[in-house]
């Protein structure tokens, strides 16, 4: 009866320690879960008038959330365009500044026009035709050199006016980047300013990352450098909270191609290796997965 017992007590043991191992999922690599996070920086210098941004707040690209104080460029804007009005006031009218000559231009050629009619009936001196002939060319003259100043005058008034327009659309680019506007999709995970709070050009404003697919870097030991490839279909395990894993497909979108020691929060499947290769594996994120979290892969 013992021996019964006893053998009745070591298959049980035998029993539960198989299943035990069933239960168990091996895995190939493991790693944790992160996104391509991207730091949003100001454009301007400033009071933030405006940020209407909470940490994992979902946002779209070209959402406009916030605005940095724009008065004195504004009013930049403005003493600059009444500068350029009134260089254009200078600008002179060469038709109707040059309208008199042409008219008494209009006048000697046709008295010239008459004196030679009349010296070919004898009724006027040849004298008299060289005089309204001088006449005509001095106007000319007087017309050429007149429109060679005025124009010399218009152009520089108008170069002038150019390089005011440039400042403008100077000022117009600035005007544009006090418009804080958020760049990419995805979920503010960091926010590093207020709204009242200074801010200058380059100082963070928050972070954001797109986590609809998200990244499992993993280790992997020399060994298993061919067993993995790029796109390569591999299953994703992670603890379901309930004992269990929860599996998902993941696709293999980098691999180095230089070793690194094992960090020392990561085992791999050959735990004697001191060297391995960083992979990256972008998984479908339906919002499981959190940035931080571990995860194992299983090569398929």
């Amino acid at each position: 009866m013992y021996k019964i017992k006893t053998i009745a007590l070591a298959v049980g043991i035998v029993t539960m320690f198989t299943a035990c191992t069933d239960n168990k999922v091996s895995f190939d690599a493991s790693g944790s879960f992160e996104a391509e996070e991207t730091i949003i920086s100001s454009e301007a210098t400033g009071k933030i008038k405006r940020l209407d941004i909470e940490e994992g707040q979902t946002l779209e690209a070209g959402q406009v959330i916030g605005y940095i104080d724009s008065l004195q460029v504004y009013l930049k804007k403005r003493q600059l365009e009444a500068q350029v009005a009134a260089v254009l006031g200078k600008k002179p009218n060469i038709p109707v500044q040059l309208s008199a000559l042409q008219e008494q231009l209009k006048t000697a050629e046709k008295e010239r026009t008459r004196v030679t009619n009349l010296v070919k009936g004898d009724a006027a001196t040849p004298k008299q035709l060289d005089d309204i002939t001088a006449q005509v060319e001095v106007l000319k003259k007087q017309i050429e050199a007149q429109q060679s100043t005025l124009s010399i005058s218009s152009e520089g008034l108008g170069k002038d006016v150019l390089l005011l327009q440039v400042q403008i659309e100077q000022l117009n680019d600035q005007l544009s980047k006090c418009k804080i506007i958020n760049p990419v999709n995805g979920t503010v995970l960091t926010k590093y300013a207020e709204a009242n709070e200074m801010t200058t050009t380059g100082k963070p404003l928050y972070k954001i990352a797109d986590l609809s697919n998200i990244i499992l870097r993993a280790y992997i030991t020399s060994n298993q450098l061919t067993q993995v490839k790029l796109n390569q279909q591999v299953k994703v395990l992670t603890d379901d909270g309930n004992g269990g894993y929860k599996e998902t497909a993941g696709t293999i979108v980098w691999i180095s191609n230089k070793a690194e020691f094992t960090p020392k929060t990561i085992q791999t499947k050959d735990e004697r290796a001191n060297m391995v290769y960083a992979i990256k594996v972008k998984v479908k994120n339906d919002g499981t997965y959190k940035i931080g979290m571990y995860g194992e892969i299983k090569f398929q």
